[in-house]
């Protein structure tokens, strides 16, 4: 099992000594209770962490402080008074009725009580973030076509490439299987890679490290996209934790979804900090965007309009925005040498003072002040 040696260590001492392979650092844990060891072990290794044992307290002070979570057991507790305080501290009790588990927490400094088995699921995913170095998530935007070919997916990609192209981590994820792939429009359909035929089956908490990695890398940014398969389908379950695991690392994550709001489409707004709803400046494209606008403020509170030219209607973006009742993210003019570009390869968003470079580093500038987000 990870995270044990041939021999227990004695009290006092530490183990394993030496790295699994694969696995990521993880916490320490501190107590002398078998069962409880047994226990702490198992959920460190369901999520992928390999954890450093102390079997006695108090640890080594070096381990304490530089450990990204400590979980100390119950029946050590009085034990570890001495210690100097630190964030991230967790204490596992096994008594519900024992009343003064909650002191020995005081003096430890414990963020959280956590009682096994009840709280197993909940611990698993903080040892999950401490060994992935889970900070702030990333600001995940969602891009709608107000109508049928509006650029919907043009802008997806040039958000995520303008965010790359400045500096940030960016995952471009393609939500729509009909859409065509945006792995096309990145000029990167035969890059190796993980498509989403490949993750349909995810379920729980996938390794935010491990799907990067696994993910086709353009243009300085990672994408999920469809293969050339029959597969049309995302089940809201994969959905969730995918789009759970790109976020955890940070910076920007862009979605493209379909303008109907399906059962995997609404996984993701329920994920998503703010959506764009891509509208052509025309009375049709107008009336049509209200449904799917209708159907997306279900599911997000924060949606807004980009007015794409030219306007042979004569309306401008405020307009249409008003007509929506959304506020106006801007509006794009049309692209000089787009088609070109994407025949060559070279995907939206890479000239960097096109309208749609732009518009897409105002936009992330503003957003990611107004989100707290770390790019």
């Amino acid at each position: 099992m990870a995270g044990t040696s041939s021999a227990e260590p004695p009290t006092g001492e530490t183990g394993p000594a030496s790295r699994t392979e694969g696995l990521a650092p993880g916490p320490l844990l501190v107590t002398e209770n078998e069962r409880l060891i047994e226990q702490l072990l198992r959920i460190c290794a369901a999520a992928g962490a390999e954890p450093q044992l102390v079997c006695g307290a108090p640890p080594p002070r070096q381990l304490w402080e530089s450990a990204p979570l400590v979980v100390v057991g119950d029946d050590v507790a009085d034990r570890m008074a001495g210690l100097s305080r630190r964030s991230d501290v967790l204490l596992v009790g096994d008594d519900l009725d024992d009343v003064d588990v909650w002191r020995r927490a005081v003096v430890i400094g414990a963020r959280q009580v956590v009682f096994l088995p009840d709280a197993e699921s909940w611990l698993l995913d903080r040892i999950a973030d401490a060994a992935e170095g889970v900070g702030v998530q990333a600001l995940t935007v969602a891009v709608l076509g107000g109508r049928g070919g509006a650029g919907a997916s043009t802008l997806a990609c040039a958000l995520a490439v303008t965010a790359a192209r400045e500096g940030m981590r960016a995952v471009l994820i393609d939500g729509d299987p009909l859409g065509g792939g945006l792995d096309v429009l990145l000029g990167g359909e035969a890059a190796v890679g993980l498509r989403w035929p490949d993750l349909a089956g995810s379920r729980g908490r996938v390794n935010a490290v491990e799907l990067e990695r696994s993910l086709p890398r353009l243009h300085a940014l990672s994408a999920l996209s469809w293969d050339r398969g029959d597969a049309l389908t995302i089940p809201p379950e994969a959905m969730r934790t995918v789009l759970g695991a790109a976020r955890r690392r940070g910076g920007v994550v862009v979605l493209d979804l379909p303008r109907r709001i399906d059962d995997s489409a609404g996984e993701a707004l329920d994920q998503t900090d703010l959506g764009l709803l891509v509208i052509p400046a025309e009375l049709r494209a107008m009336a049509a965007s209200a449904r799917v606008a209708a159907a997306a403020r279900m599911r997000l509170s924060d949606l807004r309009a980009v007015v794409r030219g030219p306007a042979p209607s004569g309306m401008d973006g405020a307009e249409i925005a008003r007509g929506l009742r959304l506020p106006l993210a801007g509006e794009l003019a049309a692209e000089p040498g787009l088609v070109a570009d994407l025949e060559r390869g070279r995907p939206p968003g890479l000239r960097a003072r096109g309208p749609l470079g732009r518009f897409c580093s105002a936009f992330l500038t503003e957003a990611l002040a107004g989100s707290g987000s770390a790019a």
